[in-house]
């Protein structure tokens, strides 16, 4: 039986529905599978030496740079060992981790592709080059090592879940009474019909997006359950890309495990087109909402093209609190075109919305990130903005037109990083930052005074978001 090693490096606390979901694919087709977490469980020295593929599942930046510092250790364990990068990253960097050694990419909707990588290396190997006394080496394979992404719709299968470490080593959900809930991942979609100019999904997907069956998803949500899960996350990039498949997936999900609670991804655009469905949300146990909101700048929100305004996502904002739902905002601050003015006044936005509790506090600190095919490269400003690609980084470098932006935002991180390990509370950190932000200049701006109305914090997920 031809052995697969599945590698997941990161996938932001969650236990990874991309190891699951191809472990069940390969299974079925014969495939002898070991799931490895990295970020949970050290590389298996011995399953790495006896595999004859070693697939890496890298969604998204962080986990294809950890990816990237994990291939040389394989390779050193079992130089004879097929390579495989899958995931939303792979394409887009696939000279480099082909330069690494890996020999096959795929994006997109992988798991037939794997089937069917798995299928023309039993071909080709059909015992160990070992036992022939034979050495393999990537230049014997047939195996195309051009970077394949598909867009096929998939009949998916139930992920396998059996060998992954349990629910409690990873994020759970934090309420605000100090309780703390084992929290399940899983997906109802893949891709999003929408073309944000900074989001990494549209090079792969390009305004597409796929859906998994509905059973599927409750049957995986169930397993979960069995296996401890409190509450689900629902890693959709846009849980309201299609209302029709989301809305009917939670009623079920609700009449099934009434107590079960659950998080959600959704546009600000799509809060306020679809505001008819938030009530149906809060009835059937979500607990907040994640929304990309990215700045409050009309000029920043063009050049992303989100496609939302600054009074759309107040508007948002009402909309949730009218149906008691949490709001859980993302941003990227820090942009070629944030300006101290449009900083300070992302934080007197935050702090006029009474948003201080709801945001996560490395969210004061993200800095934009191109990688490879972004569309805002397509921003004849940002072509000239940019150096080379940096393949170490894996995207492409920017040096704001201000210094003092650069050194704010160094200053930032350091405070946010500092929180992480103090039990400073987020009013505190804002009223850190906005000190920061109003001496980058000789004009000294006053604080907005805090209210002294105390807003609970709000459901947030254990493990901090990171791209």
């Amino acid at each position: 039986m031809m052995q697969i090693v599945l590698l997941s490096t990161y996938e932001l606390g969650h236990q990874p529905f991309g190891l699951a979901s191809p472990a069940a694919w390969l299974r079925a087709a014969g495939a002898g599978v070991t799931c490895v977490d990295l970020a949970v469980q050290s590389l298996p020295r011995d399953a790495i030496a006896a595999a004859d593929m070693v697939a890496f599942y890298v969604p998204m930046h962080t986990a294809t740079r950890l990816a990237a510092a994990a291939i040389a250790n394989v390779r050193a364990y079992n130089p004879q060992a097929h390579l495989c990068c899958f995931g939303l990253y792979a394409p887009m960097n696939a000279d480099f981790l082909q330069s690494l050694g890996v020999q096959t990419i795929l994006g997109g909707e992988f798991e037939q592709g794997l089937v069917d990588l798995y299928h023309t290396l039993a071909t080709e190997r059909p015992e160990r080059p070992e036992k022939r006394g034979v050495a393999y080496t990537s230049s014997e394979a047939s195996v195309s090592s051009v970077a394949h992404i598909s867009l096929e719709r998939q009949q998916f299968r139930m992920p396998d879940r059996r060998d992954l470490p349990p629910l409690t080593e990873y994020a759970a959900v934090q309420l605000p009474n100090g309780e703390r809930r084992v929290a399940g991942y899983t997906e109802a979609t893949r891709g999003c019909k929408h073309l944000c100019r900074h989001c990494p999904i549209v090079p792969i997907y390009g305004g597409q997006f796929r859906v998994v069956q509905r059973d599927v998803v409750l049957a995986d949500i169930r397993q979960q359950v069995a296996a401890g899960a409190e509450h689900i996350t629902f890693g959709d990039p846009d849980f309201f890309n299609g209302p029709g498949h989301a809305i009917p997936i939670v009623e079920a999900l609700h009449a099934e495990f009434p107590h079960l609670t659950y998080d959600v991804t959704i546009k600000v655009e799509h809060l306020r087109q679809q505001a008819r469905h938030l009530p149906t949300l809060q009835r059937t146990g979500c607990l907040f909402i994640t929304s990309a909101v990215e700045a409050m700048d009309e000029t920043i929100l063009e050049k992303f093209d989100k496609r939302h305004t600054r009074a759309d996502f107040a508007r948002a904002v009402a909309l949730l609190r009218a149906n008691d739902l949490a709001l859980n905002p993302t941003f990227v601050t820090f942009t070629p075109w944030t300006t101290r003015e449009i900083y300070l006044d992302f934080l007197r936005t935050i702090h006029d919305l009474d948003l201080i509790e709801n945001v996560t506090p490395i969210q004061y600190a993200i800095r934009l990130l191109i990688p490879r095919g972004s569309k805002l490269l397509e921003l004849p400003d940002v072509q000239e903005l940019v150096g080379p690609y940096d393949e170490a980084a894996l995207c492409y470098r920017w040096t704001h037109p201000d210094p003092r932006m650069d050194q704010l935002y160094t200053e930032v991180l350091a405070a946010v990083q500092e929180r992480q390990s103090g039990d400073e509370s987020r009013r505190w950190l804002w009223e850190q930052v906005w000190e920061l932000a109003a001496t980058t200049s000789d004009e000294r701006l006053t604080m907005p005074r805090l209210s002294a109305r105390y807003r609970a914090p709000i459901p947030h997920m254990s493990e901090p978001w990171y791209c």
